[in-house]
C-alpha cells in the first residue's frame, strides 16, 4: 500500500528542445521524474532540472497550460517566466549571470493534446532582444503515467 501511494501523481516527462541561433543547431533530451496536475481548463507539469555542473543544484519548473496560452517558470539561482500565446508576442523577465533581462518572445505555433492521462505539448516561438532576433526555439513535452512509462520500457 505504501508503495503504490508513494508512485500516486508520478509521470515522467520527456522534454526535447531545439534552439537554432544563426546556423548552429543546439538540441536537448532530458527524461526525468515529475508531476502532472489536469482541472477544469488547465493543466500544471513540475519537474525539477539539475545542473550538470553542479548537480547539488536545480531549478524548479512549473509549466501552465490554459488554453492557448503557456506560461513556463522557473525558480531558482536564475529565475524567468516565458508567457507563451500563439500568434502573439510577449516582453518577459529572463535572469542572467549578467543581470536581468526583458525578452520578447513570439509563439508560431503550439499543439496540445495533454488530458488526463497525459500526452503532449509542443510549441515553437521566437526570441528576441531589442526587437533583433536572438533564436528560433521548438520544443516537445511527453507526459506518461509513470507505470505506464516503466511497462514500455520492461
Amino acid at each position: 500500500m505504501a508503495d503504490k501511494e508513494k508512485n500516486k501523481g508520478k509521470y515522467m516527462i520527456s522534454i526535447l528542445g531545439e534552439q537554432i541561433l544563426d546556423d548552429d543547431s543546439d538540441r536537448i533530451e532530458v527524461l526525468t521524474e515529475g508531476n502532472f496536475l489536469m482541472k477544469k481548463d488547465h493543466c500544471y507539469i513540475g519537474y525539477k532540472e539539475y545542473d550538470e555542473d553542479a548537480p547539488q543544484s536545480f531549478y524548479d519548473n512549473l509549466i501552465k497550460v490554459q488554453g492557448d496560452v503557456v506560461t513556463i517558470t522557473r525558480k531558482g539561482a536564475m529565475r524567468s517566466q516565458l508567457m507563451l500565446e500563439k500568434g502573439k508576442r510577449h516582453q518577459c523577465l529572463y535572469q542572467t549571470p549578467a543581470g536581468d533581462l526583458m525578452i520578447g518572445v513570439f509563439t508560431k505555433t503550439m499543439n496540445n493534446s495533454l488530458s488526463k492521462k497525459g500526452g503532449t505539448l509542443e510549441v515553437s516561438y521566437t526570441l528576441d532582444f531589442n526587437n533583433d532576433l536572438v533564436s528560433e526555439n521548438k520544443f516537445k513535452i511527453t507526459v506518461e503515467e509513470k507505470e505506464k512509462f516503466e511497462n514500455e520500457v520492461d
